[in-house]
């Protein structure tokens, strides 16, 4: 194993919160009020995804394409400053490094949205290679988004694992033959996680038990 196909919102920054109440104030000013917890579980989809599954709306349309800009905005505005990379972020992606594993970002956002979050995260220095929303036509759990993280980092499905916090990656990973490993702080239980081949709190676990993880173990089978 030699590579790593990196989510960020839930795995490596703690925003997957500030994404649902976004979403929330965005669709409450349309006039189309949505529960708390009805789109939390949601987060994680892209908002191709999201927006119709909540509230039937397509994400192209007039009306959609006015919430999900809302919603970039307010995101962007009222709760990116406050957001920090989890507790062993840094530490883990350095490792990542040293080991020689090579990684790349996959994720449902948009790309502006993710420098954004790399920058205000301070791991925009340690993340380059991006595989984003605007690379893709089907977001996750789709597996056009693993693909295109794919072609990124030149690996085949086999070498690679996928780092993650929701069964959406856990489930876009699968379909495109990459094996998941999942972190609970996102705000999933492990019994919802039960796809992934190890799972643990976060990545200050991860970096903890590294030597006996999938990341260790699988190149050593290689």
């Amino acid at each position: 194993m030699l590579g790593v196909l990196l989510d960020l919102d839930g795995t490596l920054v703690d925003s997957n919160e500030a994404h649902a109440r976004a979403w929330m104030e965005a669709l409450a000013e349309a006039g189309v009020p949505v529960e708390y917890e009805a789109v939390r579980a949601k987060i994680g989809e892209g908002g191709d995804k999201l927006l119709p599954e909540l509230t039937g709306i397509s994400h192209d349309s007039a009306l959609g394409k006015k919430i999900r800009e809302r919603r970039s905005e307010i995101f962007r505005l009222d709760y990116l400053p406050r957001l920090r990379a989890m507790p062993g972020a840094h530490a883990l992606l350095k490792l990542f490094r040293e080991r020689g594993l090579r990684y790349v970002a996959a994720t449902s956002s948009s790309r502006q949205d993710v420098e954004l979050l790399l920058k205000q995260a301070n791991l925009d220095g340690l993340i380059t290679e991006l595989a984003t929303a605007d690379d893709v036509s089907d977001s996750k759990p789709g597996p056009d988004l693993i693909f295109a993280a794919l072609d990124r980092i030149g690996l085949p499905p086999h070498e690679v694992m996928m780092l993650g916090d929701t069964p959406y990656d856990i489930a876009a990973a699968a379909k495109a033959g990459v094996s998941t490993v999942a972190f609970t702080c996102g705000g999933w239980s492990r019994d919802q996680l039960a796809g992934a081949v190890a799972v643990y709190q976060g990545p200050w676990e991860l970096l903890a038990a590294f030597e006996h993880s999938p990341f260790v173990r699988a190149r050593s089978a290689a």
